[in-house]
């Protein structure tokens, strides 16, 4: 949170940024006037203002539409979602799938209806359009290639459906009690493309009938190698940008498309000289519905809210034949979403020159559920044991889903 002298003039304050001015004066209980330009950065009096604007237009038009299905409700009680004392009951109550088109997390609900809606069981070499690309993108292709073990004539071949994560790499997995790769244990393979080694490890949970019996891991990119990445301790390297580019970690490749990039590393290897093999491979592919694009798996710093106390009290009503659910299945609610407007949500992170330097996805590091900037200050200092004048804290940036 920023805080800048109560006297700072007008003008420096447009100049940054920080607000939009409204020239139309507004008498008192209405709302502001938007009549103004669209600010170059994000103005919370602007959004405010077209929300209220927005509501007074079409508010009233969605009251009468719920009358006309029959509903009896009390109409007194009827409130904006971003009126103040709503904002305070969703911060009271408060405690990834990434479309990179829509550069927003989408929700582990809205993927399920993408499965059941646009699910696409792809069972041959298909070749689909995806929206910011020139030219269709093979899918369903399961490419071999070969990790160089370090100061030997070996090899270890790994397969996968992504080859644009092989950039996001750390380590190399297989079953410790596969013979095939007992003596390459610990041992560690050099990025062809890259000045990184990756280590050989083993994993009960590798499959090794899976294609060659070892798995490349890319914990920053895929959930199933989230889990050996937090297992075994592995770094996790960000390889894809929020918007589909390829990030300041992937060298020559930094900044290119990411299926632009699985085409060229395909080149690559094979003058290299480590492409093996491609094979058909049967999959799932995840299609964002508004967007159109190719989910894209990406670890983030996003909240949820724990859904275990609420799963409890609605399996006990289904065990209590109060309730049928089918399937039970539940999973943490992703509420951080990447828009303008929506309740900020109250969560800040903390950093100080008195405690070591952790990065966002360090939960011991966020104060949450704290209304105020003040408040906040007071829990970092306690949970810390510093004086509050040693704490710098970031408000998270994103907005809560509503």
């Amino acid at each position: 949170m920023n805080r800048y002298p109560k006297d700072e003039n007008e003008k420096t304050k447009k100049f940054r940024g920080e607000i939009t001015g409204y020239t139309s004066a507004t008498a008192i209980g209405e709302k502001k006037d938007i009549n103004c330009e669209l600010p170059q950065s994000y103005s919370p009096r602007y959004v405010e203002a077209a929300w209220y604007d927005w509501w007074e237009k079409q508010g009233n038009h969605i009251y009468e539409q719920i009358k006309a299905l029959g509903s009896s409700c009390d109409w007194s009680r009827k409130v904006f979602t971003m009126d103040k004392n709503m904002s305070y009951a969703v911060e009271e109550a408060f405690i990834l799938n990434w479309s990179c088109t829509l550069k927003s997390a989408v929700s582990d609900t809205e993927v399920k209806k993408n499965i059941r809606s646009k699910k696409t069981e792809i069972k041959g070499r298909t070749l689909i359009r995806v929206p910011g690309y020139e030219h269709p993108v093979e899918f369903d292709v399961l490419t071999y290639f070969a990790y160089p073990v370090e100061n030997s004539k070996e090899e270890i071949i790994v397969p996968t459906t992504r080859l644009e994560t092989m950039l996001g790499d750390t380590a190399v997995v297989v079953q410790p009690n596969d013979e095939r790769y007992k003596d390459l244990h610990s041992k560690y393979v050099q990025h062809p493309f890259l000045q990184r080694r990756l280590p050989i490890l083993t994993d009960t949970m590798v499959d090794p009938a899976f294609g060659s019996g070892a798995v490349k891991v890319t914990p920053a990119h895929d959930p199933n190698d989230l889990e050996y990445g937090r297992r075994l301790n592995l770094q996790f390297i960000i390889c894809i940008n929020d918007d589909g580019l390829m990030s300041s970690e992937c060298g020559p490749y930094s900044g290119k498309l990411r299926f632009d990039v699985r085409r060229q590393l395909l080149n690559d290897l094979k003058e290299l000289g480590l492409y093996r093999d491609s094979k058909e491979n049967e999959m799932i592919l995840l299609i964002c519905s508004r967007s159109k694009d190719i989910i894209e798996p990406l670890l983030k710093s996003q909240w949820y809210v724990n859904c275990k106390d609420m799963a409890k009290r609605s399996i006990g009503a289904v065990q209590d034949k109060e309730l049928k659910i089918l399937p039970i299945n539940i999973r943490d609610w992703c509420i951080s979403r990447q828009l303008w407007w929506g309740h900020s949500i109250p969560s800040y992170f903390v950093s100080s020159d008195d405690i070591p330097v952790r990065n966002e996805t360090d939960d011991h590091y966020w104060i949450s559920a704290a209304h105020t900037y003040e408040e906040a200050l007071d829990k970092a200092a306690q949970r810390f044991n510093i004086a509050k004048d040693k704490i710098r804290l970031t408000q998270d940036e994103d907005v809560l889903d509503t």
